[in-house]
């Protein structure tokens, strides 16, 4: 896939569409966010790290600082023993890195499926359950700017290309967020 005009990536969006997705993706990850604490009382940096990806979205972070930041607050792999909690964790660190590429937004939603469906082993629909949460909860701008992105694997220049984001539960997380994207009517009013 050729880069957009401008020479962007075709993962970045616009700063506009990064702001929308950027609320989306925050909401994705503050619903596991519980998930984590519960893991890591008292230990506040995802929590930390949704309110930056708030703040961006509202206007109140610049875009240049929100990329300056992005890798300052998160939780190193390791800290975390549960690897629901971990993965509540990186919902959080996706959701703050949209400011630098849109596409951060479908690993936020990833991520916290993951989440989801770790911490209830025992609920065998838990993370379609999520992920329809997810869909249903999306605005029409927000459904139209993930619908922009490019499939998960086929576009090397961001998070949605070769990496972690294009393998395993993560990368059926996000086939079955675009393809459920593809099918939706982008004028269907949010809940």
């Amino acid at each position: 896939m050729s880069r957009p005009p401008g020479g962007r990536s075709a993962q970045t969006l616009s700063e506009g569409d990064r702001r929308a997705v950027a609320a989306w993706a925050a909401d994705c990850a503050e619903r596991v966010l519980p998930v984590f604490e519960t893991e890591a009382p008292g230990d506040d940096r995802p929590r930390k790290l949704i309110a930056r990806a708030r703040a961006y979205a509202r206007g109140e972070l610049a875009t240049a600082e929100g990329i300056r930041v992005r890798f300052t607050g998160g939780v190193s792999v390791g800290e975390v023993d549960a690897p629901a909690a971990a993965a509540a964790a990186r919902a959080a660190g996706q959701a703050a890195a949209v400011c630098h590429m849109g596409a951060h937004a479908l690993g936020a939603a990833a991520y916290a499926v993951k989440a989801v469906s770790l911490a209830h082993p025992d609920q065998p629909h838990a993370g379609g359950d999520e992920i329809h949460w997810q869909l249903e909860h999306m605005s029409p701008t927000v459904r139209a700017a993930l619908r922009s992105l490019p499939p998960v694997g086929e576009n090397t220049s961001g998070p949605l290309g070769p990496g972690l984001l294009s393998s395993g539960q993560l990368a059926t997380t996000i086939r079955t967020l675009q393809a459920d994207l593809a099918t939706i009517n982008l004028s269907e009013p949010e809940d």
